[in-house]
Order: structure tokens, then sequence, then C-alpha cells
């Protein structure tokens, strides 16, 4: 038997996630389950140009390729019953598993978790966000520096049975201007590993040849020189940056 070919088998539509703010459907190619969203679907954004989405989550996708630690999700641009758009397998993540949570803040647990912000719920109670301290996290919140992940909210975080953790949603992605908006924020000041520093410079390396080739089908010049300047920035200062510029720090919603 052939092997299926995800760019021209047919895409059949199977549902549709209401609770995204672009059109996203839940489809099938072959036996695989996959998430589709067009370029028709994408709403006008003031800071974004309109209709690059799509090509933004796919740069991402070769992006973290490109790191070699599998943050997104096999993604890729392709027709569909809705004209082109962005393909991305379906993940199954653990419902019992949750890598950012907003909880009471006196039952913050001691370990294991980074704090990122405090507040009061709708009754007045201290709750504080929180995320786990696990190197899949760490090596997504990496990426999103990189990226400039505009909308890192907790729903975009996927936790896998097997503890990996994917990132999803990035249509919001390589803006020239600073845009890092993250719920990530529980390594702020901390020094990058050795590890990080060389997945960094492999992200450099590629620019200059076949991802820099590869990116600039999906991305401005000016995005993709960007996207080489704040490599080049976050590993001169070999630290995870503390939020900075005119815009809020955390997406919102939160989740």
């Amino acid at each position: 038997m052939p092997a299926l070919d995800l760019v021209t088998a047919e895409l059949k539509l199977t549902g549709r996630i209401t609770t995204a703010s672009n059109a996203t459907f839940l489809g099938n190619i072959g036996d695989v389950m996959v998430v589709y969203k067009p370029i028709a679907g994408e709403s006008p954004l003031w800071d974004f140009p309109h209709g690059t989405l799509a090509h933004r989550e796919v740069a991402a996708y070769l992006v973290s390729q490109a790191f070699g630690w599998d943050v997104v999700p096999h993604t890729w641009l392709r027709d569909g019953p809705m004209g082109e758009g962005m393909v991305q397998l379906w993940q199954e993540q653990d419902p019992d598993q949750s890598a950012v949570d907003l909880i009471a803040t006196d039952q913050v647990p001691e370990s294991g978790w980074k704090h990122v912000l405090q507040g009061r719920d709708g009754n007045g109670q201290l709750v504080t966000l929180v995320h786990e301290d696990s190197p899949a996290l760490r090596h997504m919140a990496v990426f999103d520096v990189v990226v400039n992940n505009a909308d890192r909210k907790g729903d975009h975080i996927l936790a896998m049975p097997d503890g990996h953790r994917h990132g999803v949603d990035h249509g919001l992605t390589f803006h020239r201007d600073h845009k890092l908006r993250t719920v990530l924020w529980g390594w702020l000041g901390d020094a990058l590993t050795a590890e990080e520093r060389e997945s960094i410079d492999r992200v450099s390396e590629g620019l200059r040849g076949g991802l820099g080739r590869d990116l600039a089908d999906l991305l401005s010049a000016e995005e993709i020189a960007s996207l080489a300047a704040r490599c080049a920035q976050l590993r001169r200062a070999g630290q995870f940056p503390s939020p900075s510029g005119g815009m809020p720090a955390v997406p919102w919603p939160l989740f």
C-alpha cells in the first residue's frame, strides 16, 4: 500500500473548534487526525498583516525543528475544503496533567512549580498563576522568546501523557517589533543551559542556510532579520529575559 500523502490526499472535515478566534476545524486525512485553519477564516488584526497567520504557524514549526525540541507538532500548508490553510497533526493530551495552572495562593506547592504572578479572583481570594518547572517547558519558553510569541496562553500548552509538552496556536509570532506575551515567565533572569545555548546557535546557523531559505516563503525579509537579531541578543544575554516595552507581559485571557 502506498504511503499516505498528507499534502495531496483528501482532507475531510469532522468538526469545528468554536472557542478559537479564527476558523479552526478538525479533520482527517485518511486515518490521520488533523487541525485545519484556512487562511480565508483568519480574522483581521491591527498589528499583523492579514492572511499571514497560517504561514507563521508553519514558520514556527520549522524553527521548532531547527531547535530540535519538538515543541510544535508537524505543521504544513496545503489546500483544503475552504482553500489553502495550515494543517497540523492532532495531539491527544493527558486530561489529568496541567503544565500551567491558576490556584489558590495558600495551596501553591513548595517545589516543582514556578510562580508567575498573583492576583485576586472574582471572590476577592488571592490566586497565583504557576507553571511547572520542567525541561520541556523551559524549551518552550526559549522557543517563545526567539519566535516572539505574542500569545502563549496556558491552554496553548498541551501536556502529553509521556511528559512531553507541545505548543500550539502560533499565528501571532515573528513580528518584527517586540510582542512577547506569555504565561511562562517563571525562569526570568535564570542563566541559559549549555544545551539551550547550542540550540539557539543551531537556529542562527540555519537562518544563514536552509532554514532561512524555507522561511523566505513564509515571512518577510524584515521578520527574518528580526528573528536572527533575537537569537543573537538572547545568546549574548545568556539568560531568560525580563518583560519589556509597553505591551502587557501576559496574554489575556490567560487561558
